[in-house]
């Protein structure tokens, strides 16, 4: 259980995953090394729902500046989780 807490480390609530929630997808921001098959069994354990597809996405951390030295924030994953068609539209307010 503790490597599915791992996996999917919050939701992602922006404007996109607000349109896409309407399409039966949910977005989430997830362990860098976790793959397509591991989102899949960890959002079907955590939300007691039927996953359909899973896409992913590798996002580049932004350059900052820190002071006079230029650094960059880390870079992290996304997933887009497409949920079966018989499963509750109360899943995606839920989340």
């Amino acid at each position: 259980m503790s490597r599915v807490l791992s996996v999917v480390k919050a939701p992602l609530i922006t404007e996109k995953s607000t349109l896409v929630s309407e399409a039966g997808q949910l977005v989430f921001r997830v362990d860098p090394h976790a793959t397509k098959k591991e989102i899949r069994t960890a959002v079907e354990k955590l939300f007691d729902c039927k996953v359909a597809a899973v896409r992913t996405a590798n996002c580049l951390g932004k350059r900052r500046r820190y002071g006079r030295v230029m650094g960059r924030k880390p870079q992290w994953k996304k997933a887009y989780v497409t949920l079966a068609e018989g499963d509750p539209a109360e899943l995606l307010e839920k989340v």
